[in-house]
C-alpha cells in the first residue's frame, strides 16, 4: 500500500526544473523498486494468509508496529530533532490519531482483506482506482468537470471494475462482494493518504510521520488482536515471508517509492508505479495459484490505462 509523496528532510530536493537525466534514470528505477517490492509483498500476505492461515489483522498490526518501530529509529538517527519536534507538537496530536487510523490502519486492513477475499494482483488493481478519489477531490476543490482525458479515465476504470465484479456476465458476481467492498474501501482509504499527511511530511518527514502513524495503528490493534496470543504456527519460510512483509514489504517499499519520487517526479512515479498491480498479478499466478481470465486481464488493463489517463 501506498504513502504521500514526499522528499526526506535529509536528501537535497532538486527542484522539478532542474532534474537531471541521470536524477531521472536513478528515481524511475527506485520507484520501479518500491512498486515492485509492494505487488510482491500483496503475493507474501496471500501465501501467509493462505498456507499459514494468519489472520488478516494479525498480519496488519504485527508489520506496523515492527515496520512503525524501524522507521522511528531511521528518524531518531538521521532526523532526531524533527522527531523531538513532532512528539512535542500536541496540536497534531488529533490530526496524526485520524491519519493513523484513515491512512494506515483503515488502508492496511481493508487491503489485506481485499486480498484475502480475491487475491494479490486483484486487490492491488482495485486500490488503483484510489486515483478516481483523489480525481473527485481535485474537482471539488477546484470546482470544475473532469477533462475530456479525465472522463475517458473514469469510463475505462468503470468498465474494468464491472469486468472484474462480473466476469463480463451482468447478471450475477464473479467476484466476492465482500472483495470488492474492502477493494473499494481500500482505494478510498489510499487516496485519503495521499493528501491528508502531506503537511506533516513536509513539517516533520516521512520517517517520522511514517513512524508515528504506523506505531499508532498498530497500537490500536494491540488489544484487539493480541498477536502473542494467536500468532499463526509458522515454520522456517512462513518466518521468512513475516520478515519480507515487514522490512521489505512494507518499510523497504515505502523507502524507496519516496526516495524515487523525489528524484523523478510525482507524475512519473504515478505511472512507474502501475509496476506494482503488475507485479502482483504475475507473482500471484507464479506462486499462490491465482487464475485470471481473459475478461479478468481486459479489466486490469482497462484500470491501468485509466492511471495515464487521470494524473
Amino acid at each position: 500500500m501506498k504513502d504521500s509523496v514526499v522528499s526526506s528532510p535529509r536528501t537535497k530536493r532538486t527542484p522539478t526544473f532542474e532534474r537531471t537525466p541521470h536524477d531521472i534514470l536513478i528515481g524511475a528505477l527506485l520507484v520501479l523498486a518500491g512498486g515492485t517490492l509492494w505487488g510482491v509483498n500483496a503475493t507474501v500476505s496471500k501465501l501467509l494468509m493462505g498456507n499459514y492461515h494468519a489472520d488478516p489483522l494479525w498480519i496488519a498490526c504485527v508489520r506496523e508496529l515492527a515496520a512503525g518501530a524501524i522507521f522511528i529509529a531511521c528518524s531518531a538517527s538521521f532526523t532526531p530533532k524533527l522527531l523531538i519536534g513532532a512528539l512535542k507538537d500536541r496540536r497534531s496530536y488529533l490530526k496524526l490519531v485520524a491519519c493513523s487510523l484513515i491512512c494506515v490502519l483503515f488502508v492496511q486492513v481493508a487491503y489485506l482483506k481485499a486480498i484475502d477475499w480475491t487475491n494479490s494482483g486483484t486487490a492491488t488493481v482495485l486500490q488503483t482506482l484510489n486515483l478516481l478519489f483523489v480525481l473527485a477531490i481535485v474537482c471539488v476543490r477546484g470546482q470544475r468537470l473532469p477533462r475530456i482525458k479525465e472522463s475517458i479515465g473514469i469510463a475505462l476504470a468503470f468498465a474494468g471494475t464491472v469486468l472484474i465484479a462480473t466476469g463480463g456476465d451482468l447478471s450475477q458476481l464473479s467476484l466476492p462482494l465482500a472483495g470488492l467492498f474492502w477493494g473499494l474501501l481500500d482505494a478510498l482509504c489510499t487516496s485519503i493518504m495521499s493528501i491528508a499527511p502531506i503537511a506533516m511530511m513536509a513539517r516533520w518527514g516521512n520517517f517520522t510521520v511514517n513512524g508515528i502513524m504506523f506505531v499508532i495503528s498498530g497500537l490500536i490493534l494491540l488489544p484487539i488482536v493480541r498477536p502473542w496470543a494467536n500468532a499463526p504456527s509458522l515454520d522456517a519460510f512462513g518466518l521468512v515471508l513475516v520478515a519480507f512483509t515487514i522490512v521489505g514489504g512494507t518499510f523497504g517499499a515505502y523507502w524507496l517509492f519516496l526516495a524515487g519520487t523525489q528524484r523523478c517526479g510525482a507524475m512519473r512515479a504515478t505511472m512507474l508505479g502501475t509496476s506494482e498491480p503488475v507485479t502482483a498479478t504475475i507473482t500471484g499466478v507464479l506462486f499462490a495459484g491465482a487464475v485470471f481470465t481473459p475478461t479478468d486481464l481486459a479489466g486490469f488493463a482497462m484500470i491501468l490505462i485509466m492511471v495515464f489517463l487521470v494524473r
